[in-house]
């Protein structure tokens, strides 16, 4: 059964950090990503990586702030997020899939977690 569950939000004072984590299990995928969606809003990319590593990608809200890592070894994603601000405040889920290069579309992504709660206090 493939399975992807988040872990390490939680609340956090504006300009501190979080690691999120993205443990997927069932198998292996090419693409992992983050998405996060705010009350109110629709939901919208936050950065993806490939299965080497070598390529990821971010949105331009979080260039510079956010970090997406991996350890194929653990099969887990890592979402390091530093200078936090109330606007990142949002469930965060991760998403997997197999293209080759990470996307900001939702369509490449055919797994998703349940997601874990980012609340950013100002």
């Amino acid at each position: 059964q493939v399975q992807l569950v988040e872990s390490g939000g939680g609340l956090v004072q504006a300009g501190g950090s979080l690691r999120l984590s993205c443990a997927a299990s069932g198998r292996t995928f090419n693409i992992i990503g983050w998405f996060r969606q705010a009350p109110g809003k629709e939901q919208e990319f936050v950065t993806g990586i490939s299965r080497s590593g070598g390529s990821t990608l971010y949105a331009d809200s979080v260039k510079g702030r956010f970090t997406i890592s991996r350890d194929n070894a653990k099969n887990t994603v890592y979402l390091q997020m530093n200078s936090l601000k109330p606007e990142d405040t949002a469930v965060y889920s991760c998403a997997a899939g197999q293209i080759t290069i990470p996307s900001m579309s939702r369509g490449p992504y055919d797994y998703w977690g349940q997601g874990t709660q980012v609340t950013v206090a100002s």
